[in-house]
């Protein structure tokens, strides 16, 4: 399985962009069987969770999310959104998408990520 995230961009403060990722080569089942999640590691920083949601669409979001972030997937097509509105220069990062939690055998390999960019 490919995870592969699209959609980042460079952006000035207060824009949105919306990212894609899709599992290329999963069979349907198993990644609906699977919770899905955006994470995201800041340059010199560790990778962290930013909203999962599960495969009826129940969502959770870290505190630097909520309110400005919508996860959102697409069982059939196998991929996993992320609107993000409301950008701040803190989420600058690279952007992947996962399975979650992100443990052990449960997880894909992580792909290339996406980068977003925010600047002032």
């Amino acid at each position: 399985v490919q995870l592969q995230a699209s959609g980042g961009g460079r952006v000035e403060t207060g824009q949105s962009l919306r990212l894609s990722c899709v599992a290329s080569g999963s069979i349907t089942s198993v990644f609906n069987g699977k919770v899905m999640a955006w994470y995201r590691q800041p340059p010199g920083k560790e990778r962290e969770l930013v909203a999962s949601a599960t495969r009826l669409g129940e969502t959770t979001y870290t505190d630097s999310a909520k309110g400005r972030f919508t996860i959102s997937r697409d069982n059939a097509r196998k991929t996993v959104y992320l609107q993000m509105n409301n950008l701040k220069e803190s989420d600058t990062a690279v952007y992947y998408c996962n399975a979650y939690p992100p443990f052990g055998s449960y997880v894909w390999g992580w792909g290339q990520g996406t980068l977003v960019t925010v600047s002032s």
